[in-house]
């Protein structure tokens, strides 16, 4: 018997010892600064919402190894916060956070120390944390670093993936310094990436880099696709020249005599009012969104439009509009969508429209095969299964 209690207590010590991270459930965000601030340790805060994979990829894979927990239970108090749902919102507005999965790490009196955002490995997410509590690879030091005039490299590139979303336009800075230093060595898959993530518009000190290493590009993407590419940032710098982000106003008088300058007055039409819909969507005016998109993109049959364009407007409008008109207008461009490029994702949206619009019948049919294709192209599918169960 003493040999069986022996070996159930290593059992339990196992049990007990080899778990993932804890996290803090059932707390305010400033109850769990009072818990960093009193154990002298940093708030973890994995910022995340329900649509994410790579979240759920983090949860479901390497938050729960023991080595993960044993590391970050040790150093920081852990939690988990939506930012799509109660203190969440404010909070992504506070801390600047746009991409999901983002990581932060937040001393008690709720100064941000360190973020990254990025799915990570088990050993690369350790290093992670070991970057947060070590005062040398804080944000604040990689700054001091940074304006001080260190060019290295590889220094440049961990400090531009640090501040690409918490200051993107120092990182911006950053990429130009180390774009500016290796004009003789070939673009990495991973300048790809910076360049892409931090160039917006034709505006950027990034752009000229596109420009002038052209034969590079082409070799990664169609050159249909780069030029693209370069017309769609100086369209979004005609729309940055002309919006005011303070006053939340588009001087389209400005805006149109811009244009002009470079297209027709066939081609300046549609610019504008695409760009009112943009304005519109910045504004958070609903009303007025829909009803310029639903001007916009008529029955979504026009040449120009991609069937990821015409998904993601009919998505919008599922998930705000409630006029069955504008429903039944939405329905149009997903089914426009799947006409151009099926895939899971817009069977998805037609299957949704379908189930808002109250029609039982073809909810189950579109429902069916979104989860089909979502088999075929290994995407998560648990919500589009709870719709086809409600109308089975």
């Amino acid at each position: 018997m003493k040999k069986i209690s022996l070996l159930l207590l290593m059992l339990f010590s196992i049990i007990t010892f080899a778990q993932g991270m804890k996290f803090e459930e059932n707390k305010t965000f400033n109850d769990l600064l009072a818990i960093a601030k009193k154990e002298n340790k940093l708030l973890f805060v994995d910022a995340y919402t329900t649509w994410c994979g790579p979240c759920k990829m983090m949860a479901k894979n390497v938050f729960p190894q023991p080595k993960v927990g044993e590391f970050y239970n040790a150093n920081f108090i852990n939690s988990k916060i939506d930012m799509e749902k109660g203190e969440g919102i404010d909070l992504a507005k506070k801390y600047n956070v746009r991409a999901y999965p983002t990581y932060l790490f937040i001393n008690g009196d709720g100064e941000l120390i360190h973020r990254v955002t990025s799915y990570y490995d088990a050993p690369e997410f350790i290093e992670v944390g070991k970057d947060a509590v070590d005062p040398a690879k804080q944000m604040g030091a990689l700054k001091k670093k940074f304006e001080a005039g260190d060019k290295d490299p590889e220094f440049l590139k961990s400090f531009i993936k640090v501040f690409s979303f918490a200051d993107p336009d120092l990182a911006v800075k950053a990429a130009a310094t180390y774009f500016a230093g290796k004009k003789a060595e070939p673009l990495t898959p991973e300048d790809f990436s910076i360049l892409f993530s931090l160039t917006k518009d034709s505006n950027s000190p990034l752009y000229p880099v596109f420009v002038n290493r052209k034969d590079e590009m082409v070799k990664v993407m169609p050159e249909d696709n780069y030029n693209k590419t370069l017309k769609n940032f100086q369209l979004n710098a005609l729309f940055n020249n002309s919006y005011d982000k303070t006053t939340k106003i588009l001087d389209e008088k400005k805006y149109v005599t811009e244009a002009r300058k470079t297209m027709s007055e066939a081609e300046v039409k549609p610019l504008l009012l695409k760009s009112k819909i943009r304005v519109a969507s910045l504004n958070k005016d609903k009303d007025q969104y829909q009803k310029l998109s639903m001007e916009y993109y008529k029955d979504g049959t026009a040449p120009g439009f991609s069937s990821d364009e015409l998904n993601s407007i009919s998505w919008n409008f599922f998930e705000n509009a409630t006029d069955k008109s504008a429903l039944e207008k939405a329905l149009l461009w997903a089914k426009q969508s799947v006409k151009l490029k099926e895939g899971y994702a817009n069977t998805d949206t037609v299957a949704n429209l379908y189930f808002k619009l109250g029609d039982k019948a073809n909810t189950k049919i579109w429902a069916t095969k979104a989860v089909e294709l979502a088999k075929k192209e290994g995407e998560e599918f648990a919500e589009t299964q709870a719709l086809l169960d409600k109308v089975k």
